[in-house]
């Protein structure tokens, strides 16, 4: 069995991403049970709402399944401790430093992942004390590294800078680039797009008709100057290139992105006007299917591949 599989006690080294406005209780439940991990992404929650889909996700599920906690959120504290207090086995961290919540989560008996995109910050979270590095590339939707690493180039450096089990992300939404990964080094795959895209995704429906309409080159980094995000081409793309093109400042780059666009686009479905974030596994995803069928694609995918490994040159 692989170190993450045994490490976490599912059935696939397949974790789904905690993505704001995507990963409710409905689709951590549907991955754990379907072998993987499942994650609620907390980012988008007040602390009573993510109460609710972690007791939620309880009744739907009797496998693992995790949390996964942006450090730059301003409540904090109340989410930790309700992941105390409600039991939860797996924290997933990312977006700050682990050395701030680790060793509290560890004396409360959670295991702990860290994402990271560089293998600098895959040193300090050994360091730090975490049980699993996520080693994202700059393929990946969302807030990206501002190393703008690739996923093909990260996975080998992290792999030789740390020991610990390692999960590949960003871009990976085939069980080709699964084992590509694994090839590299990884130890499991953590995927967001191909599961944001899902049926029991809590995205909007338009997001996700769009996901899957977002072919490749459709995505590209933007927001440099506040926090690197990956997002699709729409008309508020549009603004923010402009802007950035013209020189804004960062001050005007904070005005033009406002409050609540990543909900207005990605929760509420405002194609035009909203952040929607979005990886270049995008390109990948023709159909909006259950995770059941997502999990069995990918395993059969992976498979398949393995197979055709055999039939590589051999050179001696």
């Amino acid at each position: 069995m692989d170190r993450i599989s045994k490490l976490f006690k599912i059935k696939y080294p397949i974790v789904s991403g905690g993505m704001v406005w995507c990963s409710g209780w409905e689709l951590a439940s549907a991955v754990s049970n379907a072998g993987g991990l499942g994650l609620i992404g907390a980012g988008s929650m007040h602390p009573e709402v993510l109460r609710e889909h972690i007791r939620k996700t309880k009744q739907a599920t009797a496998n693992p399944f995790g949390v996964n906690v942006p450090l730059l959120y301003p409540e904090q504290e109340k989410l930790m401790d309700i992941l105390v207090e409600e039991g939860v086995q797996i924290v997933f961290t990312s977006a700050g430093s682990p050395k701030k919540w680790t060793g509290f989560l560890h004396d409360h008996g959670l295991l702990v992942a860290h994402v990271v995109s560089s293998a600098a910050f895959a040193e300090k979270s050994e360091a730090a004390g975490v049980d699993v590095v996520v080693a994202e590339g700059f393929e990946a939707g969302g807030h990206d590294g501002k190393e703008e690493t690739t996923t093909l180039s990260l996975i080998p450096a992290v792999r030789k800078a740390t020991s610990l089990p390692l999960l590949a992300a960003g871009g990976i939404a085939t069980g080709e680039q699964m084992l590509a990964a694994m090839v590299l080094g990884a130890d499991g795959v953590q995927i967001g797009s191909l599961f944001a895209a899902s049926e029991e995704s809590s995205a909007s429906g338009a997001f996700k008709q769009t996901i899957v309409e977002t072919g490749e080159g459709g995505t590209k980094l933007m927001l440099k100057q506040l926090a690197p995000v990956r997002l699709i081409k729409n008309d508020f793309f549009k603004k923010v290139e402009e802007a950035e093109l013209r020189g804004a400042s960062v001050d005007e780059l904070k005005e033009l992105l406002g409050k609540g666009r990543a909900k207005k686009g990605m929760f509420e479905g405002d194609l035009a006007e909203g952040e929607l974030e979005i990886g270049q596994g995008a390109s990948y995803i023709h159909e909006i299917l259950p995770v059941k069928e997502i999990m069995l694609k990918l395993i059969t995918e992976y498979h398949a591949a393995l197979v055709n490994l055999k039939n590589l040159p051999d050179w001696q």
